[in-house]
């Protein structure tokens, strides 16, 4: 018999607390974490992937828990050295998360695959879950603006998001293609194994859409026929971490949770609707499951990833 298993499309902070939940709840089942590397950048020389650091921070369990990324303990003796010779410091890498930037520029030049390296990392931090860069070619994000076109890092670090967002766009080279990790958990739809596709609480306009961006995949994730559940990223009206709302209003979309699965369009199956959203459920054209989302606690992960998981097994049966 094959083993469970759950895929799910994972931003930063947001969409790292809900990957971690399910790796915790899924006892018998396989989790692929696909993580978006369009806010990946190059600084100081360094390759630096944000949202696949958080991630192997995250369910490594050594992330700062006061800001959700990064890591917890950290020392900043390389940024103070760094200010004292009038370097750039509006990107700050403490001292333990730059060992990770700096191997991983090591070993890429070395030849290797930023999947393979994410995964000796996410193995060397005691992970039970597949963490994966949704390609090992670049795909980047950059926000045009009223102030002018930005990388994703410097909109998003030096800029604040202060800038009124006008589009979003994703470039890339014509050799993009889903990573080996992300074709080998779609490829388990073959001996039934691939259960649900989980989209985590994360950014939809930011940290979702360059994993769909990516050639190919979002036909491949949908022709797989298994469903697939979105986490609002919503609260209340709002978004508990990050821009989504800020970028929704520039952008010329009503802020609400029924907006999200507008945007996602054909790809869901199921929505996971915030407690405090429960009276958009009517404006929903799809089976809805309403909880309380917020992850203050390691528990509160754990109960969210089973809700969802349980709400698509339920999808599933329905089929």
């Amino acid at each position: 018999m094959s083993t469970p298993h759950i895929l799910a499309l994972s931003g930063g902070v947001g969409g790292a607390k809900l990957a971690d939940g399910l790796m915790h709840a899924l006892d018998d089942a396989r989790l692929t974490v696909v993580v978006n590397t369009g806010d990946d950048f190059t600084h100081l020389g360094l390759h630096v992937s944000p949202d696949v650091d958080t991630a192997l921070y995250t369910l490594g369990g050594v992330a700062n828990p006061e800001t959700g990324w990064g890591r917890r303990d950290e020392t900043w003796t390389f940024m103070d050295a760094l200010a004292k010779l009038g370097g750039e410091t509006w990107f700050r890498l403490g001292d333990g998360d730059l060992a990770t930037h700096v191997e991983r520029t090591r070993r890429l030049a070395a030849g290797e695959t930023l999947s393979a390296i994410t995964a000796d990392f996410a193995r060397r931090l005691g992970i039970e879950a597949d963490i994966v860069p949704m390609s090992d070619q670049p795909l980047r994000t950059h926000v045009h603006t009223d102030e002018g076109i930005f990388d994703f890092q410097d909109y998003f670090v030096r800029h604040q998001c202060r800038p009124v967002t006008r589009s979003i766009e994703f470039t890339q080279g014509e050799d993009v293609r889903p990573s080996p990790a992300v074709r080998a958990a779609l490829a388990a739809l073959a001996d039934d194994a691939l259960e649900a596709i989980v989209i985590c609480p994360s950014n939809p306009y930011l940290s979702i859409a360059p994993i769909l961006a990516v050639p190919g995949l979002r036909d491949a994730l949908r022709a797989t026929g298994v469903p697939i559940v979105a986490v609002s990223p919503l609260v209340g009206g709002t978004a508990v971490k990050g821009p989504t709302a800020k970028i929704m209003a520039e952008l010329g979309v009503p802020v609400g949770a029924e907006q999200i699965v507008r945007y996602y369009g054909d790809l869901l199956d199921g929505f996971v609707l915030d407690v405090r959203d429960a009276h958009l459920q009517e404006r929903i054209a799809l089976p809805v499951h309403v909880t309380d989302t917020l992850m203050r606690t390691p528990q509160d992960r754990v109960r969210v990833a089973r809700e969802t998981v349980d709400f698509a097994k339920h999808l599933k049966s329905r089929a």
